[in-house]
């Protein structure tokens, strides 16, 4: 059975950039959710149920179709918010250091032309779906609640959701205030120490 991961940090620790309302609508209502929905349809499913999570979206082809569009929706957004959480910290935003620096600098020209992109990319998901670094550090985009993986990519380094649960209490139908505010709280750490896999 899979569970909903718990938090590193509070509900309402991510400010005045996050609320703690969406926070607790989005982890314990949506990301729960994803979770529930998995689990009962694996149900009676006893050669997937000891599988991972990543083994299940690697083999999504191979899979049952009676389960297939669960991974593919429960699956993929259990997983990317899993992830998701911990690419938010109370102390993050500001810009990477080290070899992910260089290599973001040296592919972009600056940070600031990277984020633009990056932030680009966000605006230009219709509808629901997300945004993603790659190892290469190239920006792709998915939609609904598709991720990498299961498209045959590898895992990304950074993602933002970019569905409107993600940030309509706060910020109502202004994707690009809520985009440009996410950047205070990438989790710059963890981004690295995916890099560096």
């Amino acid at each position: 059975m899979f569970k909903l991961p718990d938090l590193s940090y509070d509900y309402d620790a991510l400010g005045k950039y996050i609320s703690k309302d969406i926070m607790v609508l989005h982890h314990t209502k949506h990301h729960q959710g994803y979770v529930d929905k998995l689990n009962a349809a694996l149900e009676g499913q006893s050669e997937l149920q000891g599988k991972t999570l990543e083994e299940l979206l690697v083999s999504y082809e191979q899979l049952p179709e009676t389960v297939k569009a669960a991974v593919r929706n429960q699956g993929g957004g259990h997983y990317n918010h899993s992830l998701f959480w911990q690419w938010m910290s109370p102390n993050g935003g500001g810009e990477p250091s080290g070899q992910l620096a260089a290599d973001i600098i040296e592919k972009y020209g600056s940070f600031q032309a990277f984020v633009d992109e990056f932030s680009a990319k966000a605006l230009g998901v219709f509808g629901s779906g997300w945004v993603w670094l790659q190892p290469d550090l190239s920006i792709a985009t998915t939609s609904n609640q598709d991720t990498p993986i299961l498209l045959g990519q590898p895992e990304p380094l950074l993602g933002l959701d970019v569905w409107e649960h993600a940030y309509y209490l706060d910020y109502k139908n202004k994707r690009d205030d809520y985009v440009k505010a996410w950047w205070n709280v990438v989790n710059w750490d963890f981004v690295e120490s995916r890099s560096a896999r």
